[in-house]
């Protein structure tokens, strides 16, 4: 029986600029680094009081950076988060949205993957 999602993989140009991104931009934790291979390492990051992980992975040329991720993270108060990004220098491409299913919107981390922001 599945249990639930385990880790979503990110793809990423660079391990050390999008690990800073990750931990002090959206305040995830780091919860491994070690090695993966000669040219990589394995890193998982933990977001504060969810049980998902992420893994910031270079794919090579399989899945490039810089795409529409199908990545949905939530918030309570999307707008309040949307505010607190941008402060930090995060780009929004659509701006928190107020829809029939709840707030919605969509930012770029480092390597100009798509994220979706969305409300519970």
């Amino acid at each position: 029986m599945i249990r639930g999602v385990k880790f979503v993989s990110i793809p990423v140009a660079d391990q050390d600029r999008a690990l800073a991104f990750y931990t002090d931009v959206l305040g995830f934790r780091l919860l491994t680094d070690q090695p993966f291979s000669g040219t990589q390492r394995w890193l998982e990051l933990g977001i504060p009081g969810a049980d998902t992980r992420i893994v910031l992975f270079r794919f090579g040329d399989k899945l490039q950076p810089g795409g529409q991720l199908n990545v949905t993270l939530w918030s309570d108060d999307v707008e309040a988060t949307a505010r607190e990004l941008k402060a930090k220098g995060v780009e929004f491409v659509l701006e928190p949205k107020r829809m029939p299913y709840g707030t919605t919107s969509i930012f770029k981390d480092v390597d100009g993957n798509c994220l979706v922001l969305s409300s519970k």
